[in-house]
């Protein structure tokens, strides 16, 4: 596997689903992969054994975006094995079980910012203090992990998620154009109805073939499908790309 010791990529929750494709791709791209986890140290263990079997180059790294301290300690351990980021997937992200906004509990909606949001928010703030020409770095490109959700609103299921999914559509367009003029580009992808776990941990394992009907493609996506869109983002054939909000959602 070619490798090039200048790409270094930190994918958050990528212990499963779109993050742990998107980790695999990546690996087979070149990047050196650190593979964020918060709880699920043996799925993110799997990924990185799969990349070295491969000849590739992967460190699991736990850590909860949400918590500051823990943010600013897993990049100082990317640093110390691979060398300071040029590439983050800002994946890590929740949803809780169906409910109203006149059911939720104000625990459950500062979860969901917490995570998906100040996560989102702490991790780029760190990687631009990496990548940016203006702190000496060589330039670098982020992704967000968004929703289709920011567009449809999710009503009478998580209005909460979309709500807190539409946040990082802004802070990405916003992201964007602080950092343009500094190497570092700035994009999301908006995935639709995708076959990950997350459905079963919102307690709706079926959603996506409930739901898939109402998708123009009649289908439901995979993780890989929707790690290509991240990984060409991340790539130089991207490189006149920054502020764009990619849909990958079947036409929904």
């Amino acid at each position: 596997m070619a490798q090039d010791t200048d790409k270094v990529l930190l994918v958050t929750g990528g212990s499963r689903g779109i993050g742990a494709a998107t980790a695999r791709l990546a690996a087979a791209q070149g990047w050196a992969v650190a593979v964020n986890y918060a709880a699920h140290s043996l799925a993110a263990d799997e990924v990185v054994r799969a990349i070295r079997a491969g000849g590739g180059r992967a460190m699991a790294v736990a850590g909860d975006v949400a918590d500051e301290a823990q943010v600013v300690r897993l990049f100082a351990q990317v640093d110390a094995k691979f060398g300071p980021v040029t590439g983050l997937v800002n994946n890590a992200g929740v949803v809780d079980v169906s409910a109203r906004v006149d059911e939720m509990s104000a625990a459950r909606l500062r979860r969901m910012f917490d995570i998906n949001v100040l996560g989102t928010m702490l991790c780029a703030r760190e990687a631009v203090r990496r990548m940016s020409t203006r702190h000496g770095g060589r330039g670098g490109a982020i992704v967000n992990v968004s929703s289709a959700a920011t567009r449809l609103g999710s009503a009478g299921q998580y209005v909460d998620y979309a709500a807190a999914k539409g946040a990082v559509d802004v802070f990405t367009v916003g992201l964007a154009r602080e950092v343009a003029a500094e190497g570092v580009r700035v994009n999301a992808v908006r995935p639709g109805l995708i076959h990950t776990e997350i459905h079963a941990s919102g307690g709706l394992p079926n959603r996506v073939q409930d739901l898939q009907h109402l998708v123009p493609m009649q289908r439901g996506g995979t993780p890989e499908e929707v790690a290509q869109a991240i990984v060409w983002l991340l790539s130089d054939a991207a490189s006149y790309t920054t502020m764009a909000l990619l849909d990958v959602s079947g036409g929904r």
